[in-house]
């Protein structure tokens, strides 16, 4: 039985409050430490993207927004498949960090590589090539609040499950040609260790975005362009940030000239 499965008559229940401050105790999968992990619908593979996001897990926010997205299509009586596809596209990056992250796709150049003229596309008309997920498959929570990466994902026996098993299993369900968009160093380094096991190939990574959460701001406006460099802060390290974006650029065009996709 798949965890969608298991917990279906828990996310129909009209009785089981969805807030935004705290998931049901009866969706929580595992403990460690001030580490939890609850389950949230986002369990669906789009097998035919062409494109994997790939933020650190999804917060709070992103949970009851799939969970409530999913009692409202069980309760009108939706297929199944459709529930967790559904659930997962509504609320993948949803909130504030949605229109960062466009902005920061757009501006390497990934809607010219899919061929659409912006990535605000893979959230409407084209969310047939894409494949959003999050390192951490299922929501996880530190001390109660959003998990930002905090003890390191692959140290953490709970989390390194995850990596291992969820997000390895999402890979190589995915085709062979299809890319990945690590959103953050964190991200990236999860990654690196499924390279490590050959799960991935280096050319299909794009590594170097700044993550698109609104706490990222600064960084996010200087890779775009928008903040100068004697305006930032010593919280951000622009010479980073520029080899980041110029071997992005470089990525990029050489998978189009390729013809990768």
């Amino acid at each position: 039985m798949s965890l969608f499965e298991k917990f279906t008559p828990l996310l129909s229940n009209n009785a089981v409050a969805l807030t935004g401050s705290e998931l049901p105790k009866d969706l929580l999968l595992s403990s460690e430490g001030s580490l939890q992990t609850f389950y949230a619908p986002f369990d669906y593979i789009n097998t035919q993207a062409r494109i994997t996001i790939c933020g650190i897990t999804p917060g709070m926010h992103q949970a009851v927004v799939a969970l409530k997205e999913a009692r409202r299509l069980l309760n009108a009586g939706a297929p199944s498949e459709e529930v967790k596809r559904k659930a997962k596209e509504t609320a993948s990056f949803a909130g504030a960090m949605r229109k960062n992250l466009i902005n920061l796709l757009d501006s390497v150049g990934i809607a010219d590589l899919l061929g659409i003229n912006s990535c605000a596309h893979l959230f409407d008309t084209h969310t047939h090539l894409v494949h959003y997920t999050s390192a951490l498959r299922y929501p996880v929570l530190i001390n109660g609040g959003n998990y930002n990466g905090t003890p390191k994902m692959l140290t953490a026996p709970s989390l390194r499950h995850q990596v291992d098993t969820y997000l390895a299993e999402e890979v190589k369900a995915l085709n062979a040609n299809c890319l990945f968009v690590p959103l953050g160093e964190k991200v990236s380094a999860a990654f690196e260790h499924l390279q490590s096991k050959g799960l991935v190939k280096d050319e299909q990574v794009l590594s170097g975005l700044p993550h698109p959460s609104p706490a990222s701001m600064e960084r996010i406006n200087y890779f775009l362009g928008k903040k100068d460099r004697p305006d930032l802060s010593i919280k951000t390290n622009p010479d980073k940030l520029d080899a980041a974006r110029a071997q992005l650029l470089a990525k990029v065009a050489g998978l189009r000239d390729k013809g990768w996709l």
